[in-house]
């Protein structure tokens, strides 16, 4: 069973189908794992044994009677608790919601369910998703499985750790400014921020309206495929990548990037080069994309959430009354022409790729960072608070296009993640892309599985 936890999801469904492996033992396995490692992680709000085993059981009968199983049949899936599983607590990261009964799936969680998913837990995240680290006030931070002290970086930081821990075979996450592609970078795992609509969450939780989009959160870009695959209702088989023009920025907008990052990247870049593509130093027309994010995150927040600062502000993590004030204050003038801006921005963006076929950037300027100490200078420039360690995913999300995180080597023995950008509606060529890139990089992924073992898990 500690093998069977590492096994790719179309290694582990093969073991299904062959009766090597018992979707049950396997559950468990992974179950037994949260137990024993979860305490000193702590990516899981919620673990669901009970939901769990009875969805393994299920995937049993289905294997041993010959049935046609679905494309997730007995695979572990970790959830960020933004979405909503019928009959579990949904605390979206809150204190105000904690222990909040959903009374259905949302749509994102029901397409799973349908595939055979084995539901292992919720896993924590900032609170509504408002940060682009995890912590809430719902317990300490989730830790970085590379170095538990650090941040895994958010607002899907849960799932990112559970992945790169082992505890659950992939995760999903959501993306509305990086959400996915940052604890993706920092925790040294595979993310994908999907295109705009393709994979709704009906019913769900309502945040960065605009710019938000539900995807996966895999140890390897394979692993993403069927999971993509269930999410967006399309088949993402992998096909041969022909010759490609990139586009690489090594700092976009000139903002500073940490030296160790920086080298991690531009390795990248000369891998992609090494693979026959061609890779051209390119500045890229980034800027005024808050211009159209901050009215517009604010404009929803005030919309969704408005009411909770007059009436549980103190059950409130500091960053969320932070925007709720703002919202207060937000020049409706500002919100007028963010919307404004909004289709010039994509038009932008977009036009891009009529001269190349992707992008390439670092996914974070830095790497993760210790719980609580967000760098102020960077490379030996100061940095904006709030965005100057993650300025680099955001943008995109502005832009409307798929986005993804692939490891791409260290710094100081902690993940650096490049980021690949592709055009709306091209999740295929990007996962084609990083998996060539994930082959050619070689990065050890189980290198960190094998510290968090039962024999060595540090303390909580």
């Amino acid at each position: 069973m500690d093998e069977a936890i590492t096994l790719p999801v179309a290694e582990l469904a093969a073991a299904y189908r062959r009766r090597d492996l018992s979707p049950v033992e396997v559950t468990t396995a992974f179950l037994d794992r949260i137990n024993d490692v979860d305490p000193g992680l702590r990516a899981f709000v919620t673990v669901l044994p009970d939901t769990a085993l009875l969805q393994a059981k299920a995937a049993e009968r289905t294997f041993a009677g010959g049935e046609p199983a679905g494309p997730l049949s007995g695979i572990p899936v970790a959830l960020k608790d933004a979405f909503h599983v019928a009959g579990s607590p949904t605390s979206l990261g809150s204190r105000v919601y904690e222990g909040l009964i959903s009374k259905s799936d949302s749509g994102v969680v029901r397409r799973l369910r349908a595939a055979g998913a084995v539901f292992t837990g919720k896993t924590s995240t900032a609170e509504f998703g408002q940060s682009a680290t995890s912590e809430n006030l719902l317990g300490p931070e989730t830790g970085n499985p590379w170095d538990e002290g650090r941040t895994p970086g958010g607002s899907s930081g849960g799932s990112a750790s559970a992945v790169a821990a082992r505890l659950s075979s992939v995760a999903v996450g959501s993306d509305g400014g990086g959400s996915i592609r940052i604890p993706a970078a920092f925790c040294g795992i595979f993310g994908l921020k999907t295109s705009p609509g393709l994979c709704p969450d009906e019913k769900g939780f309502r945040g960065m309206t605009d710019f938000v989009g539900a995807g996966p959160m895999t140890s390897i870009v394979a692993d993403a495929r069927p999971l993509l695959g269930i999410l967006a209702g399309r088949d993402y088989a992998r096909r041969e990548v022909p010759r490609l023009r990139i586009a690489y920025c090594a700092r976009p907008e000139g903002r500073p990037v940490d030296p160790g990052v920086a080298r991690a990247v531009d390795a990248a870049a000369s891998q992609l080069a090494a693979m026959g593509h061609d890779v051209v130093h390119t500045d890229l027309p980034l800027d005024g994309w808050n211009d159209v994010f901050g009215p517009l995150v604010l404009e929803d927040e005030h919309r969704e959430r408005g009411h909770l600062l007059l009436r549980h502000a103190e059950e409130l993590t500091r960053y969320e009354r932070s925007s709720l004030r703002a919202a207060l204050a937000l020049d409706p003038a500002s919100v007028a022409r963010a919307h404004e801006l909004l289709p010039q921005y994509r038009m932008r963006l977009a036009a891009l790729f009529s001269r190349f076929d992707l992008l390439l950037t670092p996914a974070s300027a830095v790497p993760a960072f210790p719980h609580g100490e967000r760098p102020a200078r960077i490379d030996g420039q100061e940095v904006d608070q709030l965005w100057g360690p993650f300025p680099f995913a955001v943008p995109f999300n502005v832009a409307g296009v798929a986005a993804a995180s692939v490891p791409c080597g260290f710094t100081e023995g902690l993940p650096v993640g490049a980021q690949l950008v592709a055009p709306a509606g091209a999740e295929q060529l990007l996962l084609d892309v990083s998996e060539d890139l994930e082959e050619a990089l070689e990065f050890d992924r189980l290198a960190v599985v094998s510290r968090w073992s039962r024999a060595t898990v540090p303390a909580p």
